[in-house]
């Protein structure tokens, strides 16, 4: 995957709503929408042909359905992540996609820090999940808190600041003027200590710990 950009193919049926998708995203400058779909057998011409790191597939386009779209993606474009958007919250079809091989569902009413950290988490190889009634991670009771300095070192804690802006890795650093390489570093660190999967699993440990405040 290209290491400087992330480059997105946006799949949805309503023109308004992948409008409105691609416009948030090219605002990110680590993020280049390099096509758009509005089927299925249309998303899966334009990934063979895009070869795009993440494809945001809308789950109610017309086509074989959401299932055999996310198969017919994986068989094409085994590398690319799939993030999978949808006003449903069904368990099954949760469990169902997700060991197809998505790397993401996202309910639509999910923030825009949520859908950018989601993209940058699938093409680092972590899975977001984000539905109304199903928090990407359970808050600690108050005894299970830590105490903030005795878990995150401060650069460590303005790293997380950042990653809960939705920055990018190069943004991070240039922020904090450190390297790319340091930033990784520090996010292992903080994912190790927070036992967190993903970007925004950390951000929302953090949060709930009171480590981090918005």
């Amino acid at each position: 995957m290209n290491d400087t950009q992330v480059r997105v193919l946006a799949a949805d049926d309503h023109v308004l709503l992948r409008t409105a998708l691609c416009n948030l995203l090219t605002r990110e400058p680590d993020i280049t929408v390099v096509g758009e779909a509005g089927d299925g057998p249309m998303t899966v011409h334009q990934a063979a042909e895009l070869r795009p790191d993440v494809i945001l597939l809308d789950l109610e386009m017309p086509g074989p359905g959401p299932l055999e779209t996310v198969r017919q993606l994986k068989a094409s474009v085994p590398d690319t992540r799939v993030v999978v958007l949808t006003m449903h919250d069904d368990d099954d079809l949760v469990h169902a996609l997700l060991s197809e091989g998505a790397f993401g569902y996202l309910h639509k009413s999910a923030t825009r820090e949520v859908l950018l950290a989601a993209v940058r988490s699938a093409v680092a190889g972590g899975t977001t999940l984000f539905t109304p009634h199903r928090p990407t991670a359970r808050p600690p009771r108050a005894a299970e808190r830590p105490e903030p300095q005795n878990v995150l070192t401060s650069r460590e804690l303005e790293v997380l600041e950042c990653v809960a802006e939705a920055m990018s890795n190069r943004q991070i650093g240039r922020q904090l003027g450190i390297t790319e390489g340091t930033v990784k570093r520090h996010l292992r660190n903080i994912f190790a200590k927070l036992d967190a999967t993903t970007r925004l699993d950390a951000v929302n440990k953090a949060l709930s710990a009171r480590l981090i405040g918005r």
